[in-house]
C-alpha cells in the first residue's frame, strides 16, 4: 500500500507563490503517473498538472505558465510550484498517484490520493 503525504499549503497574497510537497511511503511495485488535482469550494475536483514517471508533463490551461511540476523519483516526491497565484486558485490541493503493487502472482493497479492541503489566496 502507498500513502500520500501533502504539505506546503497556506495563505498567500494575490500574485505571490507556493510550493507544494507530496512524499509517497509503504511499498509498491511501481508508480507511474503522478499528479496535482484541486477543488475549490463548491466545485468538483479538477486536473490542475500531472507528470509521467518518464518526467513528460500535462497542465490544465489555468495552470499554464504559473504552475511548475516536477518530480524526484529517489525520494518518491512530487512537488508542484505555484507563481503569480490568483484568488480563484484558492482550493484544497490533493495529490494523486498510479500505483502498481504486488498483489498475488500479479501486480495490483491502485489510485491513491493525499488527505489534501489547503491553499488560500488573498485579493
Amino acid at each position: 500500500q502507498v500513502q500520500l503525504v501533502e504539505s506546503g499549503g497556506g495563505l498567500v497574497q494575490a500574485g505571490g507563490s507556493l510550493r507544494l510537497s507530496c512524499a509517497a511511503s509503504g511499498s509498491w511495485f511501481s508508480i507511474n503517473d503522478m499528479g496535482w488535482y484541486r477543488q475549490a469550494p463548491g466545485k468538483q475536483r479538477e486536473l490542475a498538472a500531472v507528470i509521467t514517471s518518464g518526467g513528460s508533463t500535462n497542465y490544465a490551461d489555468s495552470a499554464k505558465g504559473r504552475f511548475t511540476i516536477s518530480r524526484d523519483n529517489a525520494r518518491n516526491t512530487v512537488y508542484l510550484q505555484m507563481s503569480n497565484l490568483k484568488p480563484e486558485d484558492t482550493a484544497v490541493y490533493y495529490c494523486n498517484a498510479e500505483t502498481y503493487s504486488e498483489y498475488g502472482r500479479g501486480v495490483r493497479r491502485l489510485e491513491v490520493w493525499g488527505q489534501g492541503t489547503l491553499v488560500t489566496v488573498s485579493s
